[in-house]
Protein backbone atom coordinates (compact mmCIF):
# COMPACT_ATOMS: atom_id res chain seq x y z
CA UNK A 1 0.00 0.00 0.00
CA UNK A 2 1.42 3.70 -0.60
CA UNK A 3 -0.39 6.90 0.70
CA UNK A 4 -0.59 9.98 -1.03
CA UNK A 5 -0.31 13.51 0.50
CA UNK A 6 0.00 16.93 -0.91
CA UNK A 7 -0.13 20.40 0.87
CA UNK A 8 -0.52 23.94 -0.97
CA UNK A 9 1.79 26.59 -0.08
CA UNK A 10 0.04 30.07 0.86
CA UNK A 11 0.46 33.66 0.49
CA UNK A 12 -0.24 36.47 3.26
CA UNK A 13 -1.76 39.39 2.73
CA UNK A 14 -2.53 41.10 5.27
CA UNK A 15 -2.20 40.65 9.14
CA UNK A 16 0.86 38.49 9.63
CA UNK A 17 3.34 38.90 12.97
CA UNK A 18 -0.62 39.29 14.73
CA UNK A 19 -0.47 35.55 14.81
CA UNK A 20 2.91 35.31 16.15
CA UNK A 21 2.23 34.80 20.20
CA UNK A 22 2.17 36.04 22.95
CA UNK A 23 0.01 38.62 20.41
CA UNK A 24 -3.03 36.18 19.75
CA UNK A 25 -3.58 36.17 23.48
CA UNK A 26 -3.35 39.61 24.57
CA UNK A 27 -5.12 41.24 21.56
CA UNK A 28 -6.32 38.52 19.19
CA UNK A 29 -5.00 37.70 15.96
CA UNK A 30 -6.58 38.69 12.63
CA UNK A 31 -4.90 37.20 9.08
CA UNK A 32 -6.00 36.98 5.57
CA UNK A 33 -4.27 34.93 3.12
CA UNK A 34 -4.97 32.21 -0.04
CA UNK A 35 -3.13 28.96 -0.90
CA UNK A 36 -1.83 28.70 -4.35
CA UNK A 37 -0.41 25.71 -6.88
CA UNK A 38 2.67 25.06 -5.00
CA UNK A 39 2.61 22.26 -3.01
CA UNK A 40 4.51 19.98 0.10
CA UNK A 41 4.56 16.24 -1.32
CA UNK A 42 4.83 13.45 0.90
CA UNK A 43 4.36 9.63 0.08
CA UNK A 44 4.45 6.53 2.63
CA UNK A 45 4.97 2.93 1.61
CA UNK A 46 4.52 0.39 3.93
CA UNK A 47 7.25 -2.18 4.25
CA UNK A 48 7.30 -6.08 5.59
CA UNK A 49 9.92 -5.55 8.20
CA UNK A 50 10.00 -2.72 11.20
CA UNK A 51 12.29 -0.32 9.49
CA UNK A 52 11.59 3.78 8.69
CA UNK A 53 13.37 5.28 5.96
CA UNK A 54 13.18 8.86 5.59
CA UNK A 55 14.08 10.68 2.14
CA UNK A 56 14.11 14.48 1.70
CA UNK A 57 14.51 15.64 -1.80
CA UNK A 58 15.17 18.84 -1.14
CA UNK A 59 17.57 17.96 1.40
CA UNK A 60 19.34 15.49 -0.46
CA UNK A 61 19.45 13.73 2.93
CA UNK A 62 18.13 9.66 3.88
CA UNK A 63 17.78 8.49 7.26
CA UNK A 64 17.22 4.78 8.52
CA UNK A 65 16.11 3.67 12.17
CA UNK A 66 13.77 1.23 13.36
CA UNK A 67 10.27 1.36 14.60
CA UNK A 68 9.83 2.83 18.25
CA UNK A 69 13.08 4.50 18.58
CA UNK A 70 12.86 8.27 19.69
CA UNK A 71 14.68 10.61 17.16
CA UNK A 72 17.48 13.17 18.34
CA UNK A 73 17.34 16.37 16.87
CA UNK A 74 20.76 17.07 15.06
CA UNK A 75 19.99 19.40 12.41
CA UNK A 76 19.59 16.36 9.74
CA UNK A 77 15.35 16.22 8.31
CA UNK A 78 14.85 17.24 12.50
CA UNK A 79 11.01 18.64 11.39
CA UNK A 80 10.53 15.36 10.09
CA UNK A 81 12.04 13.38 12.91
CA UNK A 82 9.91 15.51 15.31
CA UNK A 83 6.61 15.02 13.44
CA UNK A 84 7.43 10.95 13.79
CA UNK A 85 8.52 11.19 16.97
CA UNK A 86 4.96 12.55 17.88
CA UNK A 87 2.76 10.60 15.12
CA UNK A 88 4.55 7.00 14.10
CA UNK A 89 3.61 5.45 17.19
CA UNK A 90 4.86 1.92 17.97
CA UNK A 91 3.29 0.20 15.58
CA UNK A 92 5.69 -2.55 14.49
CA UNK A 93 5.24 -2.39 10.57
CA UNK A 94 7.84 -0.48 9.65
CA UNK A 95 7.60 2.57 5.77
CA UNK A 96 9.12 4.52 3.74
CA UNK A 97 8.88 8.26 3.92
CA UNK A 98 9.34 10.14 0.76
CA UNK A 99 8.91 14.36 0.97
CA UNK A 100 9.63 16.79 -1.47
CA UNK A 101 8.50 20.59 -1.46
CA UNK A 102 7.70 23.05 -4.29
CA UNK A 103 9.52 26.02 -2.65
CA UNK A 104 12.54 25.69 -0.18
CA UNK A 105 12.51 26.93 3.61
CA UNK A 106 12.82 30.78 4.06
CA UNK A 107 10.59 31.21 0.77
CA UNK A 108 8.02 33.74 2.60
CA UNK A 109 5.25 31.04 1.67
CA UNK A 110 4.60 28.88 4.57
CA UNK A 111 6.47 25.86 2.78
CA UNK A 112 7.82 24.22 5.93
CA UNK A 113 4.39 24.27 7.47
CA UNK A 114 2.92 22.90 4.71
CA UNK A 115 4.90 20.00 4.92
CA UNK A 116 4.58 18.99 8.42
CA UNK A 117 0.59 19.56 7.18
CA UNK A 118 1.79 17.07 4.29
CA UNK A 119 3.36 14.64 6.62
CA UNK A 120 0.38 14.71 9.97
CA UNK A 121 -1.73 13.33 7.29
CA UNK A 122 0.11 10.57 5.91
CA UNK A 123 0.44 9.62 9.41
CA UNK A 124 -3.43 10.03 10.28
CA UNK A 125 -4.06 7.81 7.79
CA UNK A 126 -1.41 5.29 8.06
CA UNK A 127 -2.80 4.94 12.01
CA UNK A 128 -6.41 5.93 10.86
CA UNK A 129 -6.61 8.68 13.81
CA UNK A 130 -9.73 10.20 13.88
CA UNK A 131 -8.49 14.03 13.67
CA UNK A 132 -10.51 16.94 11.80
CA UNK A 133 -9.26 19.60 10.42
CA UNK A 134 -8.76 21.77 13.24
CA UNK A 135 -7.04 19.11 15.25
CA UNK A 136 -5.07 18.34 12.16
CA UNK A 137 -3.81 22.24 12.23
CA UNK A 138 -3.14 22.19 15.78
CA UNK A 139 -1.12 19.26 15.58
CA UNK A 140 1.22 20.43 12.57
CA UNK A 141 1.23 23.93 14.76
CA UNK A 142 2.80 22.10 18.57
CA UNK A 143 5.15 19.64 17.00
CA UNK A 144 6.63 22.31 14.36
CA UNK A 145 6.54 25.32 17.15
CA UNK A 146 6.30 23.39 20.21
CA UNK A 147 8.16 20.21 20.12
CA UNK A 148 10.88 21.37 17.83
CA UNK A 149 10.79 24.95 18.88
CA UNK A 150 10.85 27.25 15.21
CA UNK A 151 9.59 30.16 16.40
CA UNK A 152 6.37 31.36 14.19
CA UNK A 153 2.72 31.89 13.71
CA UNK A 154 -0.18 29.89 13.67
CA UNK A 155 -1.20 30.80 10.05
CA UNK A 156 0.60 29.06 8.01
CA UNK A 157 -0.52 25.78 9.04
CA UNK A 158 -4.26 26.50 8.93
CA UNK A 159 -3.41 27.59 5.70
CA UNK A 160 -2.26 24.53 4.28
CA UNK A 161 -4.52 22.16 5.77
CA UNK A 162 -8.12 24.07 4.28
CA UNK A 163 -6.86 25.74 1.84
CA UNK A 164 -8.53 28.59 -0.82
CA UNK A 165 -9.01 32.28 0.80
CA UNK A 166 -9.45 32.84 4.31
CA UNK A 167 -9.43 35.72 7.23
CA UNK A 168 -8.43 33.70 10.21
CA UNK A 169 -9.39 34.67 13.46
CA UNK A 170 -6.28 34.01 16.54
CA UNK A 171 -7.48 34.44 19.91
CA UNK A 172 -5.72 32.62 23.45
CA UNK A 173 -7.70 29.50 23.30
CA UNK A 174 -8.97 28.82 19.69
CA UNK A 175 -8.38 29.89 16.12
CA UNK A 176 -11.38 30.53 13.64
CA UNK A 177 -11.22 29.75 9.62
CA UNK A 178 -13.63 31.93 7.95
CA UNK A 179 -13.50 30.76 4.28
CA UNK A 180 -14.12 33.43 1.70
CA UNK A 181 -16.52 33.31 -0.80
CA UNK A 182 -14.41 35.66 -3.41
CA UNK A 183 -16.15 35.75 -6.76
CA UNK A 184 -14.19 34.05 -9.76
CA UNK A 185 -14.06 36.92 -12.01
CA UNK A 186 -11.95 38.60 -8.82
CA UNK A 187 -9.84 35.31 -8.74
CA UNK A 188 -9.30 35.98 -12.04
CA UNK A 189 -8.60 38.71 -12.15
CA UNK A 190 -6.37 38.46 -9.27
CA UNK A 191 -3.98 36.14 -10.99
CA UNK A 192 -4.01 38.57 -14.30
CA UNK A 193 -2.50 41.14 -12.20
CA UNK A 194 -0.60 39.73 -9.51
CA UNK A 195 3.00 39.17 -9.53
CA UNK A 196 4.74 36.74 -7.19
CA UNK A 197 8.55 37.13 -7.39
CA UNK A 198 11.67 35.42 -6.03
CA UNK A 199 14.06 37.72 -4.29
CA UNK A 200 16.86 35.38 -4.89
CA UNK A 201 17.81 34.68 -1.08
CA UNK A 202 16.16 32.27 1.25
CA UNK A 203 16.08 33.53 4.71
CA UNK A 204 15.97 32.36 8.49
CA UNK A 205 12.39 34.04 10.08
CA UNK A 206 13.45 32.91 13.14
CA UNK A 207 15.45 36.08 14.37
CA UNK A 208 13.42 38.09 12.72
CA UNK A 209 10.22 36.88 14.52
CA UNK A 210 12.43 36.58 18.25
CA UNK A 211 13.11 40.65 17.33
CA UNK A 212 9.59 41.10 16.28
CA UNK A 213 8.24 39.33 19.84
CA UNK A 214 10.65 41.53 21.75
CA UNK A 215 9.91 44.41 20.41
CA UNK A 216 5.89 43.70 21.44
CA UNK A 217 6.47 42.72 24.81
CA UNK A 218 9.08 45.65 25.80
CA UNK A 219 6.05 47.80 24.27
CA UNK A 220 7.62 49.40 21.82
CA UNK A 221 5.21 52.22 20.06
CA UNK A 222 6.05 51.48 16.65
CA UNK A 223 5.53 47.75 16.80
CA UNK A 224 2.32 47.66 19.09
CA UNK A 225 0.98 49.93 16.60
CA UNK A 226 2.04 48.22 13.32
CA UNK A 227 0.62 45.12 14.44
CA UNK A 228 -2.73 46.22 15.03
CA UNK A 229 -2.81 48.41 12.28
CA UNK A 230 -1.97 44.98 10.66
CA UNK A 231 -5.09 43.99 11.78
CA UNK A 232 -7.25 47.25 11.01
CA UNK A 233 -5.74 46.68 6.93
CA UNK A 234 -6.72 42.25 6.63
CA UNK A 235 -10.64 43.60 7.69
CA UNK A 236 -10.12 46.76 4.93
CA UNK A 237 -8.59 43.91 2.40
CA UNK A 238 -11.25 41.41 3.17
CA UNK A 239 -13.82 43.79 2.79
CA UNK A 240 -12.22 44.93 -0.60
CA UNK A 241 -11.62 41.46 -1.96
CA UNK A 242 -15.08 40.43 -1.17
CA UNK A 243 -16.58 43.48 -3.35
CA UNK A 244 -14.07 43.03 -6.11
CA UNK A 245 -12.10 46.61 -5.26
CA UNK A 246 -8.95 45.48 -6.79
CA UNK A 247 -7.26 48.60 -7.07
CA UNK A 248 -7.74 49.38 -3.56
CA UNK A 249 -6.62 46.00 -3.01
CA UNK A 250 -3.33 47.16 -4.53
CA UNK A 251 -3.07 49.65 -2.57
CA UNK A 252 -3.57 48.08 0.67
CA UNK A 253 -0.90 45.96 0.03
CA UNK A 254 1.57 48.71 0.08
CA UNK A 255 -0.09 49.84 3.20
CA UNK A 256 0.73 46.31 5.04
CA UNK A 257 3.87 46.60 3.95
CA UNK A 258 4.70 49.79 5.44
CA UNK A 259 2.94 48.72 8.42
CA UNK A 260 4.76 45.12 8.58
CA UNK A 261 8.30 47.10 8.33
CA UNK A 262 7.77 48.66 11.31
CA UNK A 263 7.63 45.82 13.59
CA UNK A 264 11.28 45.10 13.20
CA UNK A 265 14.43 46.43 11.05
CA UNK A 266 15.33 43.21 9.80
CA UNK A 267 12.12 42.63 8.18
CA UNK A 268 13.48 44.05 4.93
CA UNK A 269 16.95 45.04 3.81
CA UNK A 270 18.62 47.12 1.31
CA UNK A 271 17.99 44.47 -1.86
CA UNK A 272 14.19 43.79 -0.74
CA UNK A 273 13.99 47.97 -0.94
CA UNK A 274 15.24 48.52 -4.10
CA UNK A 275 13.20 45.93 -5.62
CA UNK A 276 10.45 47.36 -3.92
CA UNK A 277 10.85 50.75 -5.59
CA UNK A 278 11.92 49.10 -8.87
CA UNK A 279 8.37 47.61 -8.58
CA UNK A 280 6.34 51.10 -7.92
CA UNK A 281 8.50 53.11 -10.55
CA UNK A 282 7.92 50.33 -12.92
CA UNK A 283 4.06 50.66 -12.36
CA UNK A 284 3.05 48.37 -9.66
CA UNK A 285 0.26 49.86 -7.09
CA UNK A 286 1.98 47.99 -3.97
CA UNK A 287 3.34 44.95 -3.18
CA UNK A 288 4.83 42.96 -0.12
CA UNK A 289 7.16 40.03 1.03
CA UNK A 290 5.16 37.16 1.70
CA UNK A 291 6.53 35.95 4.90
CA UNK A 292 8.78 36.59 8.18
CA UNK A 293 10.80 38.79 5.91
CA UNK A 294 14.70 39.38 5.02
CA UNK A 295 14.19 37.47 1.80
CA UNK A 296 12.11 34.67 -0.22
CA UNK A 297 9.17 35.69 -2.36
CA UNK A 298 7.83 39.30 -2.87
CA UNK A 299 4.00 39.78 -4.23
CA UNK A 300 3.17 43.01 -6.30
CA UNK A 301 -0.21 44.30 -7.46
CA UNK A 302 -0.01 46.06 -10.86
CA UNK A 303 -2.50 46.40 -13.95
CA UNK A 304 -2.11 43.75 -16.24
CA UNK A 305 -0.83 45.83 -19.55
CA UNK A 306 2.06 47.12 -16.47
CA UNK A 307 3.02 43.64 -15.20
CA UNK A 308 5.06 42.70 -17.81
CA UNK A 309 7.35 46.12 -17.46
CA UNK A 310 7.20 45.41 -13.19
CA UNK A 311 8.73 41.70 -14.31
CA UNK A 312 11.48 43.02 -16.51
CA UNK A 313 12.62 45.25 -13.84
CA UNK A 314 12.64 43.06 -11.58
CA UNK A 315 14.82 40.78 -13.45
CA UNK A 316 17.25 43.63 -14.57
CA UNK A 317 17.71 43.43 -10.62
CA UNK A 318 18.39 39.68 -10.70
CA UNK A 319 15.02 38.44 -9.27
CA UNK A 320 12.84 35.51 -10.87
CA UNK A 321 9.06 36.39 -11.49
CA UNK A 322 7.22 33.47 -11.85
CA UNK A 323 3.60 32.25 -12.38
CA UNK A 324 1.36 31.03 -10.18
CA UNK A 325 -2.32 30.51 -9.57
CA UNK A 326 -4.86 30.19 -6.32
CA UNK A 327 -5.49 26.41 -5.04
CA UNK A 328 -8.85 25.91 -3.63
CA UNK A 329 -8.11 22.41 -1.99
CA UNK A 330 -6.59 22.41 1.39
CA UNK A 331 -4.33 19.17 2.23
CA UNK A 332 -5.39 16.04 0.44
CA UNK A 333 -4.91 12.07 1.15
CA UNK A 334 -5.31 9.24 -1.07
CA UNK A 335 -4.28 5.81 -1.29
CA UNK A 336 -2.73 3.73 -4.35
CA UNK A 337 -1.95 0.38 -5.58
CA UNK A 338 2.35 -0.46 -5.48
CA UNK A 339 1.10 -1.88 -9.32
CA UNK A 340 -0.03 1.85 -10.61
Amino acid sequence: MILRAKAPLRISFAGGGTDVPPYPAQEGGLVLNATINKFAWGSLQVRDDDRITIDSADMGMSLSYRVGVELAFDGKLDLVKAGLNRLAGENAQGFNIFLHSDAPPGSGLGSSSALMVALTGLMKDFRNLPLTDYETARLAYTIEREDLGIPGGLQDQYAATFGGFNFIEFSADRVIVNPLRIRQETVNELEHNLLLCFTGTTRRADHIIDDQSARYREHVPLAVEGLRRQKEIAVEMKNALLQGRLDEFGRLLDAAWQAKKDLSSRISNERIDKLYRAALASGAHGGKITGAGGGGYMLFYCQFEKKHKVAEALRALGAAPTDFAFEPHGMQTWRVSEES
